[in-house]
């Protein structure tokens, strides 16, 4: 490809940006089905916008990246300017308090990210054939603009694997982190699953799904038309509740959730337990072209094995009808591992603008990814799946 001159603008709102525009770098395989990642797509994260879920007041000020070459858009990056570090998942609230108390300025910051959504996927978008090219003027494109505004930091998360490699060449640091994610490994059915986990895993799946789907109701499997607005308000609540317990407030608006049903809703599977009448539960799926991401899940009543039955196995059902390869669980939660979700590597990559501070950052980065790998390493071997032959007995 000859050299060419490459324009980077900022923008505030997609508004500015049309989605064809947008989505020919996010998701261009869009055009033979199924995007790869429901959460880089125009719609998703323009529905973040007109929800209020980001913008001002929330601490997510978008300042969206677009590289241009001869005026076309070949590579855009969803980028926020920061005031605090929540609903990432990828913690740095102890390298703010150190910044600060140095006597440095830790916000505002930049996060290059998909709001409140813990999944790895592409940050740096392109065209197809601008991979290089695009990657190289976004990098450089964010460190001129955090640079200029004396901005403390730059933070990529749950970026892939390749683009890891591809920033820390560009002199980014790489950050490991881990989730838990099942494997479909050419399942027909449940049963096959269970058939490759050891006798003792096997039984307790089974027990839960037993005592789970006994608790005096219908659990309901919706995607598309057969989610309708009164779905919504039960889902609501629940994540309502969720959000109160475990973030003090909800992230996302109530707006946002009818914007989904709007634009979305053929990328969703929606769990509920309904029981005489009215919702008591529900998890909320976004659906990829080969993973299904687990994302929300609330309830108003305890009953025993509801959250595994609604979050991971209807997860794995779903998963093996539609032949997906890959169903990621969220963030944290080691429950998952008896559950047959594996550990798995996430990435990010930072960048620090004061040089001590930098190098303070490299050396943790540097033990913390060696713990990582060695945890990862651990906790498959006491995954739930069979050793040897002995284990697959009843």
């Amino acid at each position: 490809m000859t050299e060419t001159e490459i324009e980077i603008t900022v923008l505030g709102s997609l508004a500015e940006l049309t989605p064809q525009e947008w989505d020919a770098c996010a998701c261009p395989e869009d055009t033979d089905g199924r995007p790869e990642d429901p959460f880089t797509t125009y719609r998703f994260l323009r529905a973040l916008e007109t929800s209020g879920s980001v913008g001002q007041g929330t601490g997510w000020q978008p300042q969206y990246l677009i590289a241009r070459a001869g005026g076309q858009v070949i590579a855009t990056a969803p980028l926020y300017l920061k005031g605090h570090s929540q609903g990432e998942y990828i913690f740095d609230y102890n390298w703010a308090h150190a910044y600060e108390n140095a006597g440095g300025r830790y916000y505002p910051k930049l996060q290059l990210s998909v709001p409140f959504t813990p999944v790895t996927g592409r940050r740096f978008l392109t065209r197809p054939g601008w991979e290089e090219t695009g990657i190289a003027a976004l990098t450089q494109g964010a460190v001129q603009l955090a640079a200029n505004n004396q901005l403390s930091s730059i933070h990529v998360t749950f970026c892939t694997e390749a683009e890891a490699d591809a920033g820390a060449q560009m002199g980014l640091m790489r950050r490991a982190s881990q989730q838990f994610h099942w494997h479909n490994d050419g399942y027909d059915t449940f049963d096959d699953f269970l058939a490759s986990l050891s006798a003792r895993k096997r039984k307790n799946i089974r027990k839960e799904r037993k005592q789970a789907n006994a608790f005096g109701g219908d659990i309901l499997c919706l995607t598309g038309d057969q989610i309708e607005p009164e779905h919504w308000d039960a889902f609501w609540v629940f994540y309502q509740d969720t959000g109160a317990r475990k973030w003090g407030t909800p992230y996302l608006t109530r707006s946002f959730f009818d914007e989904m049903q709007i634009s979305m809703r053929d990328d969703m599977l929606l769990v509920l337990a309904q029981l005489d009448g009215r919702y008591v539960a529900g998890a909320l799926n976004f659906i990829g072209r080969n993973t299904l991401y687990g994302r929300y899940w609330g309830c108003r009543e305890d009953h025993p094995a509801l959250h595994f039955e609604l979050c991971y196995y209807r997860a794995i059902d779903f998963a093996i009808a539609h032949g997906l390869s890959t169903v990621e669980a969220g963030a944290q939660g080691s429950h998952k591992l008896a559950r047959g979700y594996l550990p798995v590597e996430t990435h990010s990559l930072h960048w620090m603008r004061d040089e001590g501070f930098r190098d303070a950052v490299g050396r943790f980065l540097e033990a913390e990814r060696e713990a990582i790998n060695e945890e990862i390493e651990v906790l498959t071997e006491y995954g739930p799946f069979k050793k040897t032959q002995g284990d697959d007995h009843d």
